[in-house]
């Protein structure tokens, strides 16, 4: 694990939810005022317009791998100076939801936070986390934060066992604890029964139309094991095409897809297609 996680400190604060400590250095606690005081003034009416121009204050911030994996506990980290595809859309959404409710003080920030990350909304140890991002994707359904659209949208369902982390334990620290494996067999073999539906990817051309700047994308693969291996969100760019806003792997920072999204995967070898999720408001009183 990289020397910086060495300077993280445990705030006193705690979740409101969990009462978990919380993992955030100084630095992430100064780069949080700034990104609220660059969201006060958002007025942007249109849910899916907010997320992406959230997601866009990130641009250049650098691509960081496991940035979740600190410690020998499961806590909430909170790391804006480094993001993973994963905590980038986390992280946007949960400062959208704080822009929709005029809220920015950073207790409602872990609060969002927590209730998008973990299981239920609620830390509870590591096997509480949403480690498949299909799981992720049917945990915040439940929880009213976002609907799976794939299947509107010319989806169709694939058979694939999801078993990658039981499969290659040796590969999770977490998982040496049998308490932890059991956690994640479980959530597998949730998944397990549920359908999988992809949007193949020599179809997305044909419905970009269906898909909506500030919706999830999900990357399907065709690894073994393995539902998904890479998000972001979808934005309609001036060329009038569908690209992808993500913590990249390739410029190894938050950037737009140079290539519409339908021509960006054509580079991807094992992807098979995506699976598109839209972010929902919160309902108002």
């Amino acid at each position: 694990m990289k020397k910086l996680f060495v300077f993280f400190i445990f705030l006193l604060g705690y979740s409101s939810t969990s009462a978990q400590a919380i993992v955030c250095s100084d630095a992430d606690r100064q780069k949080f005022k700034e990104k609220v005081r660059q969201l006060d003034d958002m007025d942007i009416k249109d849910f899916g317009e907010t997320l992406v121009a959230i997601g866009k204050t990130f641009i250049g911030v650098p691509y960081v791998a496991q940035t979740l994996e600190v410690g020998d506990k499961e806590s909430l980290v909170v790391n804006l100076h480094g993001l993973d595809c994963t905590t980038f859309v986390e992280n946007v959404l949960a400062f959208a939801r704080l822009v929709q409710q005029d809220k920015y003080d950073f207790d409602s920030y872990t609060d969002a936070l927590e209730q998008i990350r973990y299981r239920n909304g609620q830390l509870d140890g590591y096997g509480s986390r949403l480690h498949y991002f299909t799981d992720w994707i049917a945990d915040n359904e439940k929880k009213g934060l976002v609907k799976d659209i794939t299947a509107e949208i010319g989806g169709s369902i694939v058979n694939k066992p999801i078993n990658f982390m039981s499969s290659h334990r040796e590969l999770y620290p977490f998982l040496a604890d049998n308490a932890n494996y059991e956690q994640v067999k479980s959530a597998e073999n949730r998944l397990n029964s549920k359908e999988l539906c992809v949007l193949p990817r020599e179809d997305i051309a044909a419905h970009e139309d269906r898909i909506q700047s500030g919706d999830i994308i999900a990357l399907a693969t065709s690894i073994e094991g393995l539902d998904v291996t890479h998000t972001g969100i979808a934005t309609r760019e001036a060329d009038g095409r569908i690209h992808l806003l993500h913590a990249s792997t390739g410029s190894m920072q938050v950037e737009v897809s140079k290539l519409p999204l339908a021509d960006y995967l054509k580079q991807i070898s094992k992807n098979t297609g995506i699976i598109v999720v839209r972010p929902l408001p919160q309902k108002q009183e």
